[in-house]
This record gives C-alpha cells, sequence and structure tokens, in this order.
C-alpha cells in the first residue's frame, strides 16, 4: 500500500516491505524532514527546539512513538511525550509548552491496521499546504542533518495534559457546569477503545454528570466497530438508546476530533447537526461569524444568518477552514463531519468543547434532543462519486459546469459548488483516490439524490462516457 499524503497528514498501513505503507524507515524518513523543516522555520538561533509528541490507542501507537520520540531527539530536538492523549489535547499541550510544534501519531477513523502523522506548527495547529510540501520535499531528498553525539535531545513525559485540556473547556465561560448538574443527565459514550474512553468520561465528570454508561471505554486500540462514527457503525449504542437508557449518546473517533450525538430515541443527530447546535448556542449568546468547509450543510449558513451574523465557506480540510476563520473573525466554525472549531479555547477541532457546549445547550433548552433536533432547519446530504479514467480531463468537466450553471451561485475554492434556492452540490476531485467526490444536499434524501444523478448525467455527458 502506498502512502496517503495529504494536507490532514502522512496515512499508511503498518507492516509489509520498507517502501510499503507506512513503514518503520518511512516514519523515521518523515520525522526527520519535519524536524528539519522546523529547524529551518525556528533558524535554531535561540537553543535547543521542543516537539510535543501524543498518541491515539491505536495497536501500532507505542511501536510508532518509539520512533517518533528517537527521530526528533537524534535531530537534536527535545521531546515533551503526553503519551495517550486526543489530538485537540495535542493541539492545546503545544501552546501550553512553547514548543515548535507537535506530532500526533493517529489515522482518526481509519481501521485499527492504518496510523499517521498529523504534523503542527508553534501554534498546535495543522501545517498548511506549502508548508507540508516543504516538508514532503526535504523527505524525498533526505535533505537533512543528525545531531552529534552532545546535542542530542531528550525526552520528558508529562501526563497532565489530558487534565489541563478537560480545565480549559470546563473553565470556557459559556460551559454552563451548574445547568448540567441540574439536568442530571445520563449520558451513554462509545469511544471505539481508544483514547477517548479514558477522556470523555474523566470530561463528563468534571461536568457533573453522575451517571455515565460506557461502551467501548476501554483503550486497547482493537477497535470494536468500524471506527468513522457514522450510522452504520453505530448500532450498539443506538440500540441501547432505544430501549431509553440514556438521554444522549455522543459517539468519538479514535483521537476525538470528530462528535457524533445519539438522540434519546436511538436516532442519529446527524454528524452535520453538532456544528450547527453548538454553533447556534453559542451564536445565542455571543454574536460573530461562522466558517465551515463547501460540503458541509447549509443549516449552519441559515442559523448563522437568523442570529445576524455573517457565514463564509471554506475549502475542504481543517487548516482552511481554520484560515478562513481568523480571515473573518469567525467565533466558531468546524466541519460537518462532527468537527467543533471554537477559538476561545484553540483552533483545531475539538469533540470535548463540543460535548461541554452541547451539554449547556441540552440543559438550557429544558428539551429532549429529538426535540432541539427539530429546532434547526432540515436538510439531509447524500454522497455520491465517479471513477476517474485516464481519459477523464476532470479541469475541464469543472470548467463546463461552471459555465453551463453561470446562472447559479457557483464557488470554485475547491472544486464546483453550485448554489440552488432549495439545495446544492458539490463535485471536487479526491486527494486520496481516484474518483470525483459528488455532495449534494436538499431538504429530503430524494431531492438529494436526484439532484446528484442529474450531474452525473451531465458530467458523463461533458465526458463523452
Amino acid at each position: 500500500m502506498s502512502l496517503i499524503k495529504s494536507i490532514s497528514g502522512i496515512r499508511g498501513t503498518i507492516g509489509g516491505r520498507p517502501d510499503d505503507g507506512l513503514s518503520s524507515v518511512e516514519v523515521v524518513n518523515i520525522v526527520s524532514a519535519y524536524a528539519e523543516f522546523i529547524r529551518r522555520e525556528k533558524n535554531n538561533n535561540d537553543g535547543k527546539g521542543v516537539i510535543v509528541v501524543g498518541r491515539d490507542a491505536r495497536i501500532s501507537g507505542e511501536m510508532v512513538e518509539k520512533l517518533v520520540v528517537g527521530t526528533l531527539m537524534s535531530m537534536g530536538f527535545d521531546v515533551v511525550n503526553i503519551g495517550l492523549a486526543t489530538t485537540p489535547t495535542t493541539e492545546v499541550a503545544v501552546t501550553g509548552e512553547r514548543a515548535d510544534g507537535g506530532i500526533i501519531i493517529t489515522a482518526s477513523h481509519n481501521p485499527m491496521q492504518w496510523n499517521a502523522l498529523k504534523l503542527l506548527n508553534c501554534n498546535g495547529e495543522f501545517l498548511n499546504d506549502a508548508e507540508g510540501k516543504k516538508v514532503l520535499e526535504i523527505a524525498a531528498c533526505r535533505d537533512y542533518t543528525y545531531a552529534s553525539v552532545t546535542e542530542l535531545g531528550s525526552e520528558l513525559k508529562n501526563d497532565t495534559w489530558a487534565r489541563k485540556h478537560i480545565n480549559k473547556v470546563k473553565n470556557l465561560p459559556l460551559v454552563d457546569i451548574e445547568a448540567i448538574k441540574r439536568a442530571n443527565f445520563t449520558v451513554a459514550v462509545d469511544a471505539v477503545n481508544s483514547v477517548g474512553g479514558i477522556v470523555i468520561p474523566q470530561l463528563l465528570r468534571a461536568l457533573g454528570v453522575e451517571n455515565i454508561i460506557e461502551l467501548n471505554c476501554e483503550a486497547n486500540g482493537r477497535f470494536a466497530h468500524t471506527p468513522e462514527p457514522i450510522p452504520e457503525n453505530l448500532t450498539q449504542i443506538s440500540d441501547l438508546m432505544k430501549e431509553g437508557k440514556a438521554d444522549v449518546g455522543f459517539v468519538v473517533d479514535p483521537d476525538v476530533d470528530r462528535l457524533a450525538i445519539v438522540m434519546e430515541n436511538g436516532e442519529m443527530f446527524v454528524e452535520e447537526y453538532t456544528l450547527v447546535a453548538v454553533a447556534d448556542y453559542v451564536l445565542s449568546h455571543t454574536p460573530g461569524n461562522t466558517v465551515s468547509n463547501l460540503s458541509s450543510s447549509r443549516a449552519l449558513r441559515d442559523v448563522t444568518v437568523a442570529r445576524g451574523a455573517s457565514y463564509s465557506p471554506a475549502a475542504v480540510g481543517e487548516v482552511n477552514v481554520v484560515a478562513k476563520m481568523k480571515q473573518t473573525g469567525a467565533i466558531i466554525g468546524g466541519e460537518g463531519n462532527g468537527g467543533v472549531i471554537y477559538p476561545q479555547l484553540h483552533y483545531g477541532r475539538d469533540a470535548l468543547v463540543g460535548v461541554a457546549l452541547f451539554l449547556s445547550l441540552l440543559a438550557h433548552s429544558g428539551k429532549k434532543v429529538s426535540e432541539l433536533k427539530k429546532t434547526y432547519p432540515p436538510y439531509e446530504i447524500t454522497k455520491h462519486k465517479i471513477e476517474l479514467t485516464p481519459e477523464i480531463d476532470v479541469d475541464e468537466i469543472l470548467k463546463t459546469l461552471k459555465v453551463r450553471f453561470a446562472n447559479e451561485k457557483i464557488t470554485d475554492i475547491d472544486g464546483v459548488k453550485i448554489d440552488f434556492d432549495d439545495s446544492w452540490v458539490h463535485l471536487r476531485k479526491s486527494n486520496t483516490e481516484p474518483i470525483i467526490r459528488i455532495y449534494s444536499e436538499a431538504q429530503n434524501a430524494e431531492r438529494a439524490d436526484e439532484l446528484a444523478c442529474k450531474i452525473k448525467s451531465i458530467v458523463a455527458e461533458i465526458a463523452g462516457c
């Protein structure tokens, strides 16, 4: 399996020959290149650099962690190893430690045979596209130099950052611990046997939740189901909720930057609406703008406008959303995959802050989760794809679509998105597969599917296939 190198990190499977997947050889190469990149950015004029390292609980994590820490030390960097930690915790730790960067060892929602390196800058944010390409260029050329024996770095283990992260979340002004306590919620948690199984129950207790039902909360990396928190993978917690055993269910992915919510009746709140609900709560208390990526629900735009604020779209990818949030001064943003970004805490998708703000909202509303869901604009998104062949000119297809739908609102910062009065469709070339992804949204799935199929027919006509 070849490596997948994208704006969200360097991913691959574990095992095989040195040039297969995320081999030990490749880990050392990428980490060496990253350290060299940080060294050049830092210009190494103020002593030894510091890098924070955290990992999720997947089986290969400890092995990869040793490679990462040793390589950073060999490059002359001191390492603050925070061990088992969520992605957002590692991001918070980078700024808290005043480090020069950070590496998160996690393949996010990929199955357990995968692992990945997510690379952070000194602000605890993902490297942007240009910076990531610099790292890959250095890696391709092996253009790095290891430290002499007297200049090797050291390792400091620090397991306090989960607690510090939780404290930062609970101390946010809009997190109402007293209201959550009074509501006396029973909360179910499915953490897919990764690090969320440690952190989310700790967070809930810190928020005053006494009744917690833990599903798959043993952080052993043996995922109890396919780890992406989408409906088809969440039958266990859904069945539990149908039995009336909890007021709300929370599901996180292995690195805890995505939050899915299950309603008291066992139905999905829908990942898209995690951000919508939390943003509406924040906007009800704090005037300001919002941002999400082009493939996220229009419902965020609707609740933002209803609150008298401005919504802006961004290209797909957390780093792009963050850049647009800074540009527009957005007070909350994120992605429709359950990723909430709340700058008052930090600029990164964070399921912990999502849980805390959603419980505050739920406590203040006095409603059941299913009743709360009905207060938001109703939309449904469907996802399709078109397999690419060498003969298909994607750029020409997108260009032609822009001309054909010139009377509609067109956004072309990432592929082409066509906004109609009651729906939209977004086409973009995948960074990881030879396909065009087609996302469409309307007020029901049938209409969204109909729109996607219409666009697929037009694409086939343009491509002559």
